[in-house]
């Protein structure tokens, strides 16, 4: 009898670990989450980048810097409210390395604002990763907090699960006793920070984030791919400024995710309007961002251009239309981060250098690499270039299928101007700039970091992307 009991409760707890999986697969998404705004017409966009590159003529080190600068003004400006969603906003790092104190500027750019301007309404948002997943407090965030700002740590515990059959479990046995309490286990961002529990590190495996990064006030907005973050200050980024009422259409969605982690929402956040122009812009989120990526690729006809600067990519039904519109006869031309170096750790060139041997044996595609220097070339960028109009999606997301399909918070723009305008220009001329090594080096061969890795490496690759356990 006693041996019949055992088994019923074994098929129960088999039967509810079951249920949660396959819920957390299929969860539903909180309102305001994987959304595409209206089409708004404005007169320009300003695309922003961020460049570090080698210069030829002195032999040193440049670092072209617009995306922090354009934020830190937004912020000072502000007469009404400013939000500040941002993924990584810490100073963990290896002290051997030297980065600027980027993080700390920027909540001191925050308090001063809060200080001189107290009616000014301010919302921060961010990602567990900078509590080590609950297991202590952000010193930054403690600092805004006692300045009068409201901080939420978004509750990615709501969006689907990526890594489902880990998740499963955690969900059933161990997410109800918490992260906090005294670290024991070394923190794996930095020597430095504070020890962690392995529950934090039990949470970590579930590998889904707050990925945004985004910035707005009533005057203008700032969509990026650049994190305060001490060790990624000198990576290279892209970012989009835009003003009118599509700014209301990036407060819904930030205010979603502080509604649903049972945060505030600001009661004065309506943006200034403007006058209507040529330039077409949308706000997209989460899996909208993979609709609309698909429709772009698929719907690139024979001489027409794409051009893709991109940190990660590896999500398949993005290379597979890759390779299908070069087939077709599209130009592809796409730089990417050699995958070699992360915040000091080297790497194995996954996932890109496997993507890009495939991309190269299956279409007449073309690839260069930016030549890091330790840094990261981290944009999520692409634009079709047709007969008379230059489309554009860009902002937080990779071309990962963690990025894309509804299991981190990510947040760009779809932007699409007619050739001539000087928004489509500075897109071409970035693309143009980097690929053909004009006025720096920037960019070299495929060759240069061939894919060299081992069918093993290969394997893990295809296991990472199988499993989900990986950041990509």
């Amino acid at each position: 009898m006693a041996s019949l009991k055992k088994r019923y409760v074994l098929i129960a707890i088999l039967f509810i670990l079951i249920i949660v999986t396959i819920y957390g697969i299929y969860r539903p998404l909180p309102e305001g989450v994987s959304y595409e705004s209206e089409s708004y017409y404005v007169e320009n966009v300003d695309f922003l980048y961020d460049l570090t590159y080698l210069d030829l003529e002195e032999d040193v080190l440049q670092m072209e810097q617009q995306i922090f600068s354009a934020i830190e003004d937004a912020i000072v400006e502000a007469e009404e409210f400013i939000i500040f969603d941002m993924f990584l906003y810490n100073d963990f790092y290896d002290p051997e390395l030297d980065f600027p104190p980027l993080s700390q500027h920027m909540t001191d750019v925050l308090i001063e604002k809060k200080e001189t301007n107290p009616e000014v309404e301010m919302l921060v948002l961010s990602d567990e990763i900078n509590t080590t997943y609950g297991s202590h407090r952000s010193q930054h965030f403690e600092q805004l907090k006692d300045a009068g700002i409201d901080v939420v740590v978004v509750d990615v515990t709501k969006l689907r699960d990526s890594n489902p059959l880990y998740s499963g479990i955690w969900r059933t046995f161990i997410q109800w006793f918490g992260q906090s309490g005294n670290g024991w286990l070394p923190n794996a961002f930095s020597p430095e920070a504070p020890d962690v529990t392995l529950r934090s590190y039990l949470k970590l495996f579930n590998v889904k984030a707050n990925h945004r990064k985004v910035v707005a006030t009533e005057r203008t907005a700032i969509v990026s791919s650049a994190n305060p973050h001490d060790a990624s200050a000198h990576h290279s980024n892209i970012a989009f400024q835009v003003n009118g009422p599509i700014i209301d259409e990036l407060v819904y969605t930030e205010h979603a995710a502080s509604e649903f982690s049972n945060g505030p929402t600001l009661t004065n956040a309506e943006a200034l309007p403007v006058e209507e122009g040529d330039v077409e812009v949308r706000v997209l989120t989460e899996g909208r961002i993979y609709e609309r990526t698909l429709e772009m690729i698929d719907e690139t006809v024979s001489g027409e251009e794409l051009w893709i600067g991109m940190f990660y990519l590896s999500d398949r039904d993005i290379i597979n239309s890759l390779i299908d519109a070069a087939n077709r006869g599209a130009q592809i031309r796409l730089v990417l981060d050699p995958n070699e170096n992360a915040f000091g750790q080297e790497k194995v060139g996954l996932p890109n250098r496997p993507v890009a041997a495939e991309l190269l044996e299956e279409a007449p595609i073309e690839v260069r690499w930016y030549d890091t220097i330790g840094e990261q070339f981290h944009p999520k960028l692409i634009a079709r270039v047709s007969e008379d109009h230059t489309t554009v999606i860009g902002g937080s997301a990779n071309f990962t299928s963690r990025n894309l399909r509804d299991y981190n918070l990510e947040t760009n723009v779809w932007v699409e101007a007619p050739n001539g305008h000087s928004f489509s220009q500075d897109i071409s001329s970035y693309f143009e700039t980097i690929w053909a090594n004009e006025e720096g080096h920037f960019t070299v061969p495929y060759e240069e970091y061939r894919d060299e890795t081992t069918w093993l490496t290969r394997f893990l690759y295809r296991l990472q992307k199988l499993t989900g356990l990986t950041t990509y």
